[in-house]
């Protein structure tokens, strides 16, 4: 093997140890409390030495942050559309790339919403809210700004209960506990996700979007 073969294959297996350690970190961290996860079992888990985890992200605490980070990082971009181009369409795909992400990992929502019940000085709580400070809190009012200047939003509807009102049409079927959704019959799956979609995006236009507008964009 040549010495440009080597380097070439390096990178494969770093990427890959790096991938393995968090997305065996997010599948612990999402059914165990954040004491009982040790670096040791995550690298077991992910059949790495423990010391790359030191190596990629300093700490368990650069891990899990690290974790939130990629995990939310599909729903980070499309939102940096929807600012960029504040189209009606950017702003359902936002929902959209939140469905199709989180049926990955459907308890990724529960451990946020877990964490955010922590006491503020609980190391989880900290490094969420440093992420959510980095990746939503400075798009979030900006985007709904924006839909406001593009006529998307109705004029007369506010722009804080129209953002609370699309977070838990968001959020909400995956932080139900699933015992409440078996008992209507809902069952979380590709298939009745895209259907929630839909069914939300009519709410949304008979609620707080300018139908017209959106009439108007189609032409």
């Amino acid at each position: 093997m040549t010495i440009e073969q080597r380097k070439v294959g390096r990178p494969s297996d770093n990427i890959a140890a790096r991938e393995k350690l968090i997305l065996h970190a997010r599948e612990l961290f999402t059914v165990m409390a954040y004491d009982k996860v040790s670096t040791r079992l995550i690298a077991t888990k992910a059949g790495v030495n423990v010391a790359m985890i030191r190596y990629y992200f300093g700490s368990k605490a650069g891990l899990f942050e690290t974790m939130l980070r990629e995990t939310l990082a599909p729903i980070k971009l499309q939102m940096q559309r929807m600012v960029a181009d504040s189209s009606e369409k950017n702003f359902f795909d936002i929902m959209r790339t939140y469905y199709r992400e989180m049926i990955k990992v459907p308890q990724f929502p529960r451990l946020i919403a877990q964490v955010m019940y922590m006491p503020q000085s609980e190391t989880q709580r900290k490094l969420l809210e440093k992420v959510f400070d980095d990746i939503s809190k400075p798009m979030q009012g900006v985007m709904f700004d924006k839909l406001i200047e593009s006529g998307i939003l109705r004029r007369d509807a506010d722009p804080i209960l129209c953002r609370v009102s699309y977070i838990s049409l968001m959020v909400f079927p995956f932080i139900a506990p699933p015992a409440l959704l078996a008992v209507h019959g809902i069952e979380l799956r590709e298939e009745f996700l895209d259907r929630l979609l839909e069914h939300n995006i009519n709410l949304m236009k008979h609620g707080f979007l300018d139908t017209q507008g959106d009439a108007h964009e189609n032409k």
